[in-house]
């Protein structure tokens, strides 16, 4: 339980003095006190908020004797951090020293007294028994006070509610919510009590926006109980700086209070500009232990960004690598970007990003604003890392040509309903012309609409924009104007709202600056109140453009908001003129324009609203218009010192009493050159700046400009020329100090080069030594007063046997460095081993990737014999001492070894060791470790050989420094004579080159640049490497221009003649002579030359060739010194075929100048074996003809031409040898005729029909088995078959030879082999080959086993069939279907019969069997005549008749019909026959048109079955080979289309007779034709009488019956 009330319980309406007794009071202090001194000597920490004492909150715990409260508290957590001020709980008149009542006093010292009685004679467990005891006895009467006083106070308000005037009333703030200003990382706590009927709700907001505590969890708490409400914000950070608010609300309605809350960032000692990391301390950890985790990180920022430029509108990025050791896979360092000390936050102008080793920010649209020195800041929970470069950001080029840069930094300030103050600041580039002023553009928000805010420039860098609407935001940009013309505009404002300062404030964004005010909710103002006076009426701007005035809105106001009227009068009258007449603004600012300069005026503003206008307030002082503030003077003096190769530190004097001082403006200049170029586009502040990207060796002269709104001031003096090279320091102290000989008195002693020289080359080394007795050292001395240049020193003079100690120190041009730590202690004995001493002096040159060239000195101590070799070795860095291994097996005289055993990426370790015969000395010293890798811009030496022959190396280097020197040698030993070869250097690049080169010169020549990181290359001149440049060298004394291509030859359009060739590189001073026949020829009508100097393309053209242009033509060049030459014989048979080619050339030139062939006439073999005569033309009109001819005649339009887009063709559709012959086409109009020739005879006819023959071949289909009555057929389609092609049959590859039963043969597409009465022999593979004059096509099938079987088997069932078919009785004809007979003739009916075995006859009348009698006479003659005979006809004889023939093999019948008729005499007996179709056959004297009758319908097909026997099979195929053959003749037509506008038409003629084949048809067999013909006997019946003659022809009227219309079922005879 808390050891004290809550603060928002304090002033609550329920514990307000007001509602309490004196017995109360007393009651609640004693419950307080009480628990307040259980708290003090409690062990655990209260909970809840306390209220302690401002100032004597410490002293209250270290005295006994309690101190008087003072009036004012604080609210703090439980974190001690102040939350809030309270009100007292007791405020009345009786308070007494100790804070307490008399009864409270008196009860609190008898209480006291009791203790300390019971502390001497009780044990410390029974006197915290008797505390627990009197402490629960205060607390629960306390309790029951409590009780009974909240009983009587809910009594009181439940009366008050039943009042019906105050039983609803809207939402009241008892307690009001207070402001806050915080540090981050803290907690902060929002409270207020609200009263209403019915119970109001609370909804929080944040800048107008409402809080969603399930939004962010754990950020958020809201509590609401009775009616007090709070709101708790965890770990506050720079977002939570906002206004909140708290709206209460209920039926009645909604009222509001504020409160804002300001996150600070904490600022140490270590850097006042950036936020400072936890201390170590605070979190109770030490020596940067952290103790949430326990460890200590390293931070480590690698691959730093450096000094970057760039200009704007170009996109720019930063990063680095971080390394942080160990690497917590979840924990996350917190990274920070900030530019000139400012933290950075992500916008559309820059993006960061962190992937978990690497930092970037990428600038995406750089603009000067965008200038600064970036940070990067690592922090961990060790502390932190920081790297910063400066990034410069120069003007894009102007639209214009001479317009000033663009302003920068625009900003918008003191903002109100329709007002503004835009300020920016002043470009450093005017280019040339001074700035006239500025134009201030604005848009609204959401548009693209940009409008000018001033129609004449203005020179202040402020400007006060007005007339905006309330409500709307603005952005706003800047553009800068100069005689040449106007800037580009600025980067626009950020956007700004034109309304009241406190919606703004209510309305700020978190990222809006803490104002420091506090907003308090007034009263709603009454109606029909007349404004009041203005108050605090000042100017607070006054340029000679413009007057400023602000002032204070009046306490007394109307109902609706107020407005204002300005008012303005000249000094020294009472006459005051109203400035805004028209509109009264809204703000309390305003810019009053069109004032006269130099005067002065006074200013009054009134406040005016719908009740009226107010009283005027004061008038301002007199105020003169003009520029109050002042062009800053120019800075003082400017003093440029050297920093790198690239940069200078320059710094100045500040100007003198500078107002309102923006920065300032540096401007370099090359000595000389008298053109000044800004080191900075962004005004800084400091009076020093580093300028960066200065060209290292040139001089430099620097002044500074200072900047105010007003303007730029004068430049400064120029400063001291300084010439750009890097500062130079006193080089650090060498190492490494080894002993290389030792005689009785003296010491050779060796060391290593320090690792920084200082930025200048070392000019020598001092030894100093001490001695060592017993290890106790002396003092030191010089070994050396004059500076020693090697890396090596003989020290003299020491005490043999005695101990010494050695340092050395380094010297430059800037002094002598710190010395060397002391060496190891080194005993002055004389060396007396028989094996040589260490190397020394390793160097490490030409490194690369796989590679380096170690170099050494000898050992110092020899030993007992020379030094005759020398051995490598070599180990990885981090290897053990066990790793070392041998380079070369065998030792080397020389001083140096190139190494070519090396890993890409690892890092070696080399030492040397000498030996002479006695043995293998000691090893010297290792190296430095050295990364095997090549370095960017690495290059190696080049040789080149000059036009004049000159050969050289060449060796650059990119990172050279001013104090770095070519240093060239050869076998690695510096080159100091110059009689074989001169050095020269300029700027990066060296240049070696021999004077004579020889075979003295041979040898390997190294490179080395001093003061660089190792730059350097070799080259390794051999002999053959000599011969080789030797040879070029002679080449460029006596050059020879190279030539691409040689000269040729080659014929161009009308037959021109042009020889050409083409130089690789020739200049413009190149020339050429053409040479024939060893005689100049130059340029003419016969000649006509080119010479394409860019292309190197020469070339000469004639515009046809005589016999006088045989023989040599010659292109001579010369350029410079340098020539060639190239010639071309052109005689005998190649000269008359290129004069041949030339002129058909030419011919063909005036050919196509007319209607012309652009591809001659040629054939092609469609699909469908038809041939297509086809050629291309061009150059036609509509008058030009086209004539075909075939051997010399022309073709007719009638047959098959075509033409189109330009093709000429001619079909053949089924080709044959008649087909064969010369085909022509001419093209002809006025401009002339052209003509094109296909033979197409002997070979060329048989080259076509092959390709026919392929087509026809590929067309085919595989052979298939077919049986038939004869035997087995095997077969195959084609598209289209041809008499001439030639098709051989295989049976088991071998060809068969064709017999009676084995024949082949053609039904028109189908191509046939019949097998007749197949065996087993018969079995076997069989094969169709088609001869195309080229390989041939072959199709196969397999007769055996199934297949054979299944054939053969069919075919025998199908010969059984027709032997049945053949031999079954038939009626073979002669009887008609109808006969009309008068009464009383004799009719005589007579057919054939076939049948094996020899048929039964029967005849029929009415379905009855008929027997022969005198009036039916009935014969079978012959075996194959059946005759019936009516003697006398009658009526009776009318009826349906039959004949029935019958044997074992079937059965046929013949019915006719007899319609007896009453005659008119009688004219004798007539006998009808009919032919093989059932047509009666009349007598000799018959007409024409009568002895044709057809017989139709099924009773024909019928007689026709009865009547045709079945063809042989040879026959049929002749058959449909003729009617083939038919069809073949009717297909050859040909038709003529358009050709070149000329149309021959001939219109196609159809035959209208049936097809041959088709024809045959209608006339029986000669075999059936005799059957038709009776016998000679029976002749005569068939003749009728004289008399009877006329009665045959029927009557004009019967005439129709004698032909039936198609379709009918019967064919009537009259007789």
């Amino acid at each position: 339980m808390s050891g004290s009330i809550p603060f928002y319980q304090k002033n609550h309406r329920h514990y307000d003095r007001g509602y309490r007794s004196k017995e109360m009071e007393s009651a609640v202090s004693q419950y307080q006190a009480s628990s307040s001194s259980y708290a003090a000597r409690s062990s655990s920490t209260s909970r809840g908020l306390r209220v302690s004492s401002y100032s004597g909150l410490e002293e209250s715990r270290l005295s006994p004797i309690p101190k008087r409260s003072k009036p004012t508290y604080l609210a703090v957590d439980r974190e001690n951090q102040i939350i809030g001020y309270v009100v007292p709980i007791f405020r009345g008149s009786q308070e007494f020293a100790s804070g307490l009542s008399d009864t409270e006093e008196a009860r609190m010292k008898e209480s006291a007294g009791h203790m300390a009685r019971r502390n001497l004679f009780t044990s410390g467990l029974e006197m915290e028994r008797t505390e627990q005891s009197s402490r629960k006895t205060a607390m629960r009467e306390s309790a029951e006070r409590i009780s009974l006083s909240k009983r009587i106070h809910e009594n009181e308000e439940y009366h008050k509610r039943m009042n019906e005037d105050s039983l609803m009333h809207t939402p009241e703030f008892v307690i009001k919510p207070r402001s806050h200003t915080v540090w981050e990382k803290q907690c902060v706590r929002l409270h207020c009590t609200v009263s209403g009927w019915p119970d109001p709700r609370v909804v929080w907001y944040k800048n107008n926006v409402t809080i969603d505590p399930l939004a962010q969890p754990g950020k958020y708490k809201l509590v609401s109980s009775y009616n007090v409400h709070s709101l708790e914000i965890n770990r506050c950070d720079f977002d939570d700086t906002a206004q909140y608010r708290a709206s209460a609300m209920n039926s009645k309605g909604e009222l509001s209070a504020f409160a804002s809350v300001v996150v600070k960032r904490f600022k140490g000692e270590v850097d006042e500009a950036l936020p400072s990391p936890r201390s170590s301390a605070a979190s109770g950890s030490k020596d940067g232990i952290v103790s949430e985790y326990g460890i200590t990180f390293q931070t480590h920022i690698v691959e730093k960004f450096d000094v970057a430029f760039g200009r704007e509108g170009e996109t720019l990025s930063l990063g680095c690598t971080v390394i942080i050791y160990p690497n917590l896979q979840r924990y996350q360092p917190e990274v920070q970007w900030y530019r000139d000390d400012v933290l950075l936050s992500p916008s559309k102008w820059t993006h960061m990003h962190w992937s978990g080793d690497r930092a970037t920010m990428t600038l995406t649209h750089l603009n000067k604003e965008d200038e600064g020195l970036y940070t990067l800041r690592i922090t961990t929970k060790s502390g932190y890392e920081t790297h910063s470069a400066y990034v410069f950001v120069r003007d894009a080029d102007a639209e214009v040509e001479g317009a000033p840069g663009a302003p920068l930094d625009v900003r918008c300030q003191d903002a109100n309903k329709d007002y503004v103050i835009v300020t920016w600041k002043q470009p450093a580039v005017d280019r040339g012309s001074s700035i006239m002023g500025y134009f201030v553009d604005r848009c609204e928000v959401g548009t693209t609409h940009w409008s000018q805010c001033n129609d004449t420039p203005i020179k202040f860098a402020r400007f006060p924009v007005t007339g905006l609407v309330e409500g709307r935001s603005y952005t706003f940009r800047v553009r800068a104007v100069n005689k040449s013309g106007m800037s580009r505009p600025s980067r626009a404002s950020e956007p700004v709202a034109a309304m009241d300062p406190g919606d703004r404030a209510r309305m700020r964004g978190t990222s809006a600056p803490w104002t420091g005010q506090i907003i308090v909710t007034e009263e709603e103002p009454a109606e029909g109140v007349v404004p009041g006076v203005p108050a605090e009426l000042e100017v607070t701007e006054a340029t000679k453009n413009y007057v400023v005035l602000s002032w204070k809105p009046p306490g007394e106001r109307g109902h609706e908001g107020v407005m204002y009227y300005v008012e303005k009068c000249v000094s020294g009258t009472d006459s005051w003129q109203r400035v805004n007449t028209e509109i009264p603004v809204k703000s309390p600012r305003f810019a009053l324009f069109d004032l006269a300069e130099g005067k002065s005026y006074s200013f009054r503003v009134r406040c005016c609203n719908s009740a009226g206008v107010g009283e005027p307030s004061n008038p301002t002082e007199p105020t003169t218009v003009g520029d109050k503030l002042d062009i800053p003077a120019p800075p003082g003096r400017v003093v440029p010192i050297r920093n790198t190769d690239t940069s200078v530190v320059v710094s100045w004097e500040a100007s003198r009493e500078a107002k309102e001082l923006v920065g300032y403006y540096i401007e370099a200049s090359i000595v000389g050159s008298n053109v000044w170029e800004p080191c900075n586009n962004k005004p800084v502040k400091a009076t020093r700046f580093i300028c960066h990207g200065l060209v290292t060796g040139e001089t430099y002269v620097f002044k500074v400009k200072a900047v105010n709104a007003a303007g730029l001031s004068e430049s400064s003096q120029e400063s001291e020329p300084i010439e750009v090279k890097a500062a130079i320091a006193t080089p650090a102290p060498p190492y490494g100090i080894s002993v290389l000989e030792c005689v009785r008195d003296a010491m050779v002693l060796a060391w290593k080069q320090p690792a920084f020289i200082g930025g200048a080359d070392i000019t020598g080394y001092f030894v100093d030594y001490r001695q060592v007795v017993e290890g106790v050292v002396g003092k030191w001395h010089e070994a050396n007063i004059k500076s020693v240049t090697d890396r090596a020193y003989r020290v003299s003079d020491l005490k043999e046997n005695m101990k010494y100690q050695f340092q050395v120190r380094a010297a430059n041009m800037a002094g002598v460095g710190i010395p060397s730590l002391s060496s190891e202690t080194f005993t002055c004995a004389e060396w007396t081993i028989a094996v040589p001493g260490p190397p020394h002096d390793l160097q490490a040159m030409e490194v690369r990737s796989t590679s380096l060239v170690l170099l050494w000195k000898p050992p110092v101590y020899q030993g007992r014999d020379e030094v005759n070799g020398f051995y490598i070795d070599i180990k990885e860095a981090e290897a053990p001492l066990e790793a070392w291994r041998g380079v070369n097996e065998k030792a080397t005289d020389k001083k140096y070894m190139k190494i070519k055993i090396l890993k890409e990426g690892e890092t070696y370790v080399f030492r040397v060791r000498a030996q002479n015969k006695a043995g293998v000395g000691k090893a010297s010293e290792p190296t430095e470790p050295v990364l095997a890798q090549t370095k960017p811009g690495t290059k190696d030496i080049v040789v080149d050989v000059d036009d004049d022959g000159v050969i050289s190396m060449n060796f650059e280097c990119a990172n050279l420094t001013p104090d770095s020197k070519f240093v060239w040698s050869k076998n690695y030993e510096e080159i100091t004579d110059e009689t074989r070869i001169t050095m020269e250097t300029k700027g990066n690049k060296s240049k070696a080159t021999f004077k004579t080169p020889a075979e003295d010169d041979l040898g390997i020549y190294s490179c080395l640049v001093t003061h660089t990181d190792g730059a350097s290359s070799s080259y390794t001149l051999s002999a053959e490497e000599l011969k080789k440049l030797l040879e070029i060298s002679h080449d460029h004394k006596f050059p020879i221009i190279p030539l691409k291509t040689e000269l040729a030859v080659e014929l161009l359009e009308k037959g021109k003649v042009r020889f050409w060739l083409q130089a690789e590189k020739i200049s413009a001073n190149g020339k050429v002579e053409y040479v024939f026949n060893d005689n100049v020829v130059s340029q003419g009508e016969k000649y006509k030359m080119n010479f394409d100097k860019n292309t190197g393309v020469i070339e000469m053209t004639m515009e046809s060739l005589t016999p006088a242009d045989e023989g040599t033509f010659t292109f001579q060049l010369q350029d410079g010194k340098a020539t060639n030459q190239s010639s071309l014989v052109l005689i005998g048979d190649v000269f008359k075929q290129l004069q041949k080619e030339s002129e058909f050339q030419r011919k063909e030139w005036f050919r196509k100048q007319g209607p012309h062939f652009v591809e001659y006439l040629r054939y092609e073999v469609t699909p469908e074996c038809c041939v297509v005569l086809k050629c291309k033309v061009g150059n036609i009109k509509k008058e030009t003809v086209a004539l075909w001819y075939k051997d010399g005649r022309e073709i007719k339009a009638d047959e098959h031409l075509t033409f189109s887009e330009g093709v000429l063709t001619l079909e053949i559709a089924q080709i044959s040898k008649k087909d064969a012959g010369i085909y022509e086409v001419i093209l002809k109009d006025d401009r002339g005729k052209d003509s094109s020739t296909l033979n197409l005879t002997d070979q060329g006819f048989k080259n076509m029909m092959n390709e026919v023959f392929s087509v026809i071949a590929n067309s085919s289909t595989a052979l298939k088995i077919q049986s038939t009555e004869e035997g087995i057929r095997l077969y195959s389609f084609v598209s289209y078959y041809n008499d001439e092609l030639h098709v051989t049959w295989h049976h088991k590859d071998a060809a068969i030879a064709f017999t009676d039963r084995i024949k082949c043969g053609v039904v028109g597409e189908q191509l046939w082999l019949q097998i007749s009465d197949p065996t087993d022999k018969d079995k076997g593979k069989y094969a169709i080959e088609f001869f195309d004059g080229k390989g041939g096509l072959r199709r196969t099938v397999e007769l055996s086993g199934q297949a054979f079987d299944d054939a053969y088997a069919e075919f025998q069932r199908l010969k059984a069939a027709a032997i049945a078919e053949r031999n079954r009785a038939r009626v073979a004809g002669g009887l008609p279907d109808v006969v009309t007979i008068q009464e009383g003739k004799a009719l005589n009916l007579t057919c054939n019969i076939s049948g094996d075995p020899l048929p039964e006859v029967t005849w029929l009348k009415n379905d009855r069997e008929m027997v022969s009698d005198d009036h039916y006479i009935l014969k079978f003659e012959s075996g194959k005549f059946a005759s019936f005979t009516i003697s006398t006809v009658n009526t009776a004889d009318s009826g349906k008749y039959s004949i029935l023939v019958k044997n074992k093999y079937g059965t046929e019948s013949g019915d006719f019909t007899i319609n007896v008729t009453e005659g008119t005499g009688d004219l004798g007996g007539t006998a009808y026959l009919t032919d093989a179709d059932g047509n009666v056959v009349f007598g000799p004297n018959t007409p024409q048109e009568k002895k044709k009758t057809t017989v139709t319908g099924k009773k024909m097909q019928k007689r026709k079955d009865s009547v045709i026997l079945k063809q042989p099979m040879h026959i049929a195929e002749e058959k449909k080979e003729s009617k083939a053959e038919g069809k073949s003749e009717k297909k050859k037509e040909m038709k003529v289309e358009k050709v070149g506008g000329k149309v021959d038409v001939a219109e196609e003629k159809r035959a209208a007779v049936p097809d041959a084949g088709e024809q045959e048809n209608l006339t029986p067999a000669a075999g059936e034709q005799e059957n038709l013909t009776p016998a000679a006997g029976e002749q005569e019946n068939l003749t009728p009488a004289a008399g009877e003659q006329e009665n045959l022809t029927p009557a004009a009227g019967e005439q129709e019956n004698l032909t039936e219309a198609t379709g009918t079922d019967e064919h009537r005879a009259h007789i």
